[in-house]
């Protein structure tokens, strides 16, 4: 019982990422122009991008979440990557004048489950879960396998009938995965 919630959020994200189409079109993106300070995109006198500064000031003005994915610098934009289970937020800076574009994009419920259940974009912790349920789902298939060997009526049924569908998956990978 340990591992029914695990079970059912496997089972659940499993079958919703079998069928992205039945969840299409909840994706909302979200396009914001402000302007960044001076001081932060390494105009003159530093030159020096303040890469943490760039991004609290879009946590704090825009609201934006997500660890730092990625950020990019040249002479002439910064360009700033947060990603979360479902969530993307880019922003490019032009440099010479401040100015940004931070497009937004919120891929609802079903994407960060399914965002989850991958393991992107949800950090170190997430990816213990992910390991330690691996481990539980492990622990409960072993454990069906000993229980039907002290089950003696039921011990040769059950293990032909595991036995038959290992090769029916076996097939079907064979006959039908490109």
């Amino acid at each position: 019982m340990v591992s029914f919630a695990v079970v059912l959020f496997f089972a659940t994200t499993g079958l919703t990422l079998n069928h992205p189409d039945w969840f299409a079109n909840q994706q909302r993106t979200v396009v914001k122009h402000g302007v960044a300070d001076a001081a932060l995109i390494g105009k003159a006198p530093s030159h020096e991008v303040d890469k943490l500064g760039l991004v609290e000031m879009l946590r704090s003005r825009e609201h934006v979440h997500g660890a730092v994915g990625e950020v990019r610098i040249d002479d002439s934009q910064v360009s700033i990557s947060l990603r979360a289970p479902g969530y993307t937020a880019d922003t490019y800076i032009d440099r010479d004048t401040g100015k940004y574009e931070l497009t937004e994009v919120s891929s609802g419920f079903v994407a960060v489950i399914n965002d989850l259940h991958k393991g992107r974009d949800s950090g170190k912790v997430w990816s213990i879960v992910i390991d330690a349920s691996a481990i539980l789902l492990v622990l409960v298939s072993l454990t069906g396998f000993v229980l039907l060997w002290f089950l003696h009526k039921r011990r040769t049924s059950g293990f032909m009938l595991a036995l038959l569908g290992t090769i029916a998956v076996c097939a079907l990978y064979k006959l039908y995965v490109p």
